[in-house]
């Protein structure tokens, strides 16, 4: 379903790391096979955000073969003893050549009444469709910071994807995202920090992505207070002081 205030991009990049978190309790990281709902939102942050809105995020159309190749990493050890070394080898697994067309759209956020008169759906869809074609406001990555990638405007399902003819793939119990205390949308998920999981399945190359409340599984993790925006904060600009 399309929204009208919908946006769509493509990303691309030589690399992506959508972490397993089952993978990261010993220190080395393995790749999802695709990306997470999580990752993708993050992607839109850094192309546009404000806290008056929540970006949804639609669909994922796959463009390239999935590929992963295995890295030695030494990351840095930051509490080791004087006769131990500064930093560890770790093998992490990447997604190579990755390319993705994504489309998405944004909703108010409800927690926020503050933010009330900043809700001007119209300067948000074009202050995003531009940031998109500037390729965003800040640095984009996939998955990790170490994964630099690039958005480009696109068409939603334009040009040729390697599972175009492949009618299904399902990838089991996934991770999905996190809900932050400020994006809470029910009373079990108010004022907590809380993890999401769902069950993927791309048909003909592309993923439609369940909204955070279809999500099957929710796991609360801790409580978590909302950080305060407004003019009293000085982290609020005005919706008249802006360029539309």
């Amino acid at each position: 379903m399309q929204h009208k205030n919908s946006v769509e991009f493509e990303v691309f990049g030589d690399y992506a790391l959508f972490s397993d978190p089952i993978t990261r309790v010993g220190g080395e990281k393995f790749t999802y096979q695709v990306p997470t709902y999580e990752a993708l939102k993050g992607i839109l942050h850094s192309v546009f955000w404000k806290p008056t809105l929540i970006w949804v995020i639609d669909s994922v159309r796959v463009m390239n073969q999935i590929q992963t190749e295995t890295k030695g990493i030494r990351p840095i050890k930051y509490q080791h003893g004087p006769n131990e070394t500064a930093n560890d080898l770790s093998y992490y697994t990447y997604l190579k050549d990755c390319r993705y067309q994504v489309r998405a759209h944004f909703i108010w956020n409800e927690n926020r009444p503050e933010l009330e008169g900043d809700r001007n759906e119209n300067k948000h869809h074009n202050i995003a469709k531009r940031m998109i074609e500037r390729g965003g406001r800040r640095d984009v990555f996939m998955g990790t910071r170490e994964c630099q990638a690039y958005v480009v405007p696109c068409v939603f399902g334009e040009g040729a994807s390697f599972y175009d003819s492949t009618p299904q793939l399902d990838f089991g119990l996934m991770y999905h995202g996190i809900t932050y205390a400020d994006e809470a949308y029910s009373e079990q998920t108010k004022g907590m920090l809380t993890v999401r999981l769902w069950r993927p399945v791309m048909k003909n190359g592309v993923i439609d992505f369940l909204t955070p409340q279809e999500c099957p599984h929710h796991r609360p993790v801790r409580e978590m207070a909302m950080k305060p925006f407004g003019m009293e904060e000085r982290n609020f600009t005005p919706i008249e002081s802006e360029v539309v």
